[in-house]
C-alpha cells in the first residue's frame, strides 16, 4: 500500500505542478493554433505565456511559503536533549555516484545544523532518516549522510542511520523503528522550514513523543521584497509551496498526519 501511494503521489504531482500546467497551457494551445483553431488557441498559450510573466514578475510562492516557514520558531530554547533526527532530501543522489562525493542542494542547511547540534550536544543520538527519492536510486541518501555527518566529525558509534524511507511518512516510521527505545526523551527534529509543518504532522501520527522542530533553510524574504524578473526562483518557490500544502492535505486525509493538537506528547513542553 505504501508503494502504491508513493507511486500515485508522483505521478499526480507532475500532473499538477505549476511549471507543467503552464507547459501544458502552452503545448496545447500552439497545437490549436496549428490546427486552425485561433481562439482556443490563443486563449491556452496566451494563458500560459501570460502566467510565464506574472510568476517571473511576482513572488508568488511566498504567500505559499510564508505561513508554513512561520508555523515554529527557528533557534528554540532546548537543554536537556537525547536525539537530533535530521530528514533527507539535501542531497542529490545521481550527482554524486556519478563523481562519487557526497553533494548536496540548496537544502543542504539541514546537515549543517545537525552537524552544528551534534558538536553543542555531544551525548545525543544523530540519526539519518531517507533512503531514496528514486523507486531504483543510484545511492542510499542514508549512505551519503552517515559519510557527511563522519566527515564532520562526528563519532560514528553516534549515528543511526535509516535508509529505507522514500517519503516523509516513511521517514516518520522507519525511523522509529530503527530507534525503538532510544527514541525516549527529547528529540530535535531537522528539517527545511516550509517542510517542518507536514513533518511535524507526521511524526506525531507515527507516534513520535518529545520533539522540539528545528527549521532551517528558510526561503522567504521581508514582505518589502523589491519586484523583478526572477522567474527560476519564482517558480522553483510556488512548485514548492504547492507541493507542501496539497501534501499536507493529503497525509492528513489517508492518516498519515495529524495535528501536534490532537497527539497528546508529541511536542516536547516547553
Amino acid at each position: 500500500m505504501d508503494t502504491l501511494f508513493y507511486i500515485a503521489a508522483k505521478i499526480a504531482w507532475f500532473l499538477i505542478r505549476p511549471d507543467s500546467v503552464i507547459v501544458l497551457l502552452l503545448v496545447l494551445g500552439l497545437w490549436l493554433l496549428a490546427r486552425g483553431r485561433q481562439r482556443w488557441g490563443m486563449r491556452l498559450a496566451g494563458a500560459g505565456a501570460g502566467l510565464l510573466v506574472l510568476l517571473a514578475l511576482l513572488p508568488l510562492g511566498g504567500l505559499l511559503l510564508r505561513p508554513l516557514e512561520a508555523a515554529y520558531p527557528p533557534d528554540p530554547s532546548v537543554s536537556e536533549v537525547a536525539g537530533i533526527i535530521v530528514l533527507g532530501g539535501a542531497e542529490v543522489d545521481d550527482v554524486s555516484a556519478h563523481w562519487g562525493q557526497p553533494n548536496v542542494n540548496e537544502a543542504g542547511d539541514r546537515f549543517l545544523a545537525g552537524i552544528a547540534l551534534a558538536d553543542r550536544f555531544p551525548d545525543a543520538i544523530v540519526a539519518f532518516a531517507g533512503g531514496s527519492a528514486y523507486l531504483a536510486g543510484p545511492v542510499v541518501e542514508a549512505d551519503l549522510a552517515g559519510a557527511i555527518f563522519t566527515s564532520a566529525g562526528v563519532d560514528p558509534s553516534r549515528l543511526r542511520l535509516e535508509g529505507r524511507s522514500r517519503n516523509t511518512a516513511e521517514n516518520a516510521v522507519n525511523a522509529l523503528g530503527v530507534l525503538g527505545a532510544e527514541a525516549q526523551g527529547t528529540w530535535l527534529l531537522v528539517t527545511s522550514a516550509y517542510h517542518m509543518p507536514r513533518a511535524v504532522e507526521t511524526f506525531c501520527a507515527a507516534g513520535w513523543t518529545g520533539l522540539v522542530p528545528w527549521p532551517v533553510d528558510h526561503r522567504t524574504r521581508g514582505a518589502g521584497r523589491a519586484l523583478g524578473w526572477n522567474l527560476a526562483e519564482n517558480l522553483r518557490d510556488l512548485n514548492t509551496g504547492v507541493k507542501e500544502w496539497i501534501g499536507r492535505i493529503g497525509y492528513r486525509v489517508t492518516g498519515r498526519g495529524v495535528s501536534p493538537d490532537t497527539a497528546p506528547g508529541c511536542l516536547a513542553q516547553p
